[in-house]
């Protein structure tokens, strides 16, 4: 299945702030979890989520996260994103977001994310709407996860 990639266009997505250099005079890893949370942001509305979800009293929480530390961003460099559907079932959807420097276009980052689908009210995993489904279908890239899954892996038996 060839779905699309989704990218934040026009300006950046973010700049690196003051605020957000460490003492090595480059971004704070907290700071990539951040900018990425704002390519969430941006991929929500392509899959039907965000305000219109939660007026239907749904939302999504990160269940598990990791992030691929690529190259160096320092302050005032201009970012951007594009995120990708690696898989989805009933409950879960694993997407990837990448993050490049918004004029040379070298990858800084990468960050996987298992997101649940949640009733608000109950606070509890649930099924994700039909509607919601069809739009992770036709978004879906088909690209493999480098680390994350659906469904937690087993650990290994025995010990040592």
């Amino acid at each position: 299945m060839s779905g699309r990639i989704v990218r934040t266009e026009g300006g950046p997505l973010a700049v690196v702030r003051p605020e957000w250099v460490d003492a090595y005079g480059h971004m704070n890893m907290a700071f990539y979890l951040a900018v990425f949370d704002m390519a969430t942001d941006h991929l929500w509305p392509h899959l039907g989520l965000g305000p219109a979800f939660r007026a239907r009293g749904l939302g999504t929480f990160a269940a598990e996260t990791w992030v691929n530390y690529v190259r160096e961003v320092r302050e005032g460099m201009p970012l951007s994103c594009t995120s990708e559907v690696l898989a989805f079932d009933e409950k879960r959807l694993l997407a990837v977001h990448a993050m490049h420097h918004q004029e040379e276009g070298w990858l800084a980052a990468e960050n996987e994310v298992l997101y649940l689908c949640v009733d608000l009210a109950a606070r509890r995993v649930s099924r994700w709407p039909e509607d919601v489904l069809e739009r992770f279908a036709r978004l879906r890239t088909g690209a493999p996860p480098r680390r994350l899954a659906l469904r937690r892996r087993e650990p290994p038996s025995g010990g040592g």
